[in-house]
């Protein structure tokens, strides 16, 4: 079907302006994802309704703990993406196109068909996951205006490299979005990532201005991104400009697709991201990958103590009333934050 979000320029060449590349997309050329396609002079998306992933998980796992926790979200995924990050954990179905000659793969779908699947296995929300939903934004927007119609809530799973135009037209149905934050250094972004730090920036501080629910991750990888420096300034902005009310996740790095060359993140290091996020007035902190240590539960902001307890994607207990911590009364920040 015809794409959304392009302009027609002579020449038959197209302008997409989807996300912050803003490929110029030449006669039967593709943008940067893949799977963007102009034919003759018509910027056509190439995986409307070909979903190459769907399933119900627990929210935790996106991750996502501020917004009705312990319930199921339904999460969709077509291949492409806009990022081609070395690291990639999804780099079978997310780098598909560049990596396979073009190659497009999905079973067909309809926006119903996946709200009616969803609201079948008692979840709560739909995830737009796995992959970069910004890619597949028509069916993604198409399916979560459905969605939100029948008091579902909508969360992007997203490396923010969104263009206003997108964010402008999505954010009347998304609720909640989790941000890959990779790093807080340009030359990550061009290196790892193709891609560039300040247009992520710039999407997390506009998803926040849209009332999004915002929570913020980090994979941290030995030697790219675990500068204790960085990790300050980067929670800094996060405090500054998003809120001590975000969420940020620590994540541990395994290697993987082309970054084979680096050990996993020590837990040491991870314990020290964190520090640094609740040195910056974080709130919430989480260290995601070391599952039974501790660093997945929310601690109240009040009392400190533990309002949910947590090991891996599980609630293992929880201490709220209405969304307040029981022991001292503080309302712990997010939407439905009373666990299912």
């Amino acid at each position: 079907m015809e794409a959304w979000l392009y302009d027609t320029l002579d020449d038959q060449q197209v302008r997409c302006r989807l996300c912050s590349h803003q490929c110029l997309i030449g006669k039967d050329k593709r943008g940067i994802c893949g799977v963007r396609e102009n034919r003759g002079g018509v910027l056509q998306t190439l995986v409307y309704g070909r979903l190459i992933a769907a399933g119900d998980d627990p929210i935790e796992k996106k991750p996502i703990f501020h917004l009705l926790p312990g319930s199921r979200s339904f999460s969709i995924a077509t291949v492409g993406c806009n990022f081609k990050c070395r690291f990639c954990q999804n780099a079978d179905i997310a780098q598909m196109p560049s990596d396979r000659g073009g190659q497009i793969a999905g079973d067909p779908a309809t926006p119903q068909a996946v709200v009616t699947a969803a609201r079948e296995r008692g979840c709560k929300s739909i995830s737009y996951t796995y992959t970069e939903p910004t890619v597949f934004f028509e069916f993604a927007c198409d399916t979560a205006e459905l969605a939100h119609a029948q008091g579902m809530k909508n969360i992007f799973v997203t490396n923010g490299y969104m263009s206003d135009d997108a964010i402008e037209r999505v954010s009347p149905w998304l609720d909640a979005a989790n941000v890959d934050l990779k790093a807080f250094s340009d030359d990550f972004y061009k290196k790892q990532c193709g891609a560039r730090l300040e247009p992520v920036k710039a999407t997390l501080r506009r998803m926040k201005e849209h009332g999004i629910w915002v929570e913020v991750t980090t994979l941290i990888i030995p030697g790219l991104n675990d500068d204790p420096e960085e990790l300050s300034r980067l929670a800094a902005f996060i405090a500054a400009d998003l809120g001590t009310e975000t969420p940020w996740h620590v994540s541990r790095f395994h290697p993987t697709y082309r970054l084979t060359d680096r050990e996993a993140t020590p837990v040491a290091t991870l314990l020290r991201a964190r520090d640094i996020g609740i040195a910056a007035g974080l709130k919430y902190v989480y260290t995601g990958n070391i599952p039974g240590r501790g660093g997945e539960d929310t601690l109240c902001p009040g009392c400190q103590q533990t309002v949910i307890a947590r090991q891996g994607f599980r609630i293992l207990d929880n201490h709220l009333e209405a969304g307040r911590c029981l022991g001292c009364g503080t309302p712990i920040d997010g939407i439905g934050m009373q666990p299912a």
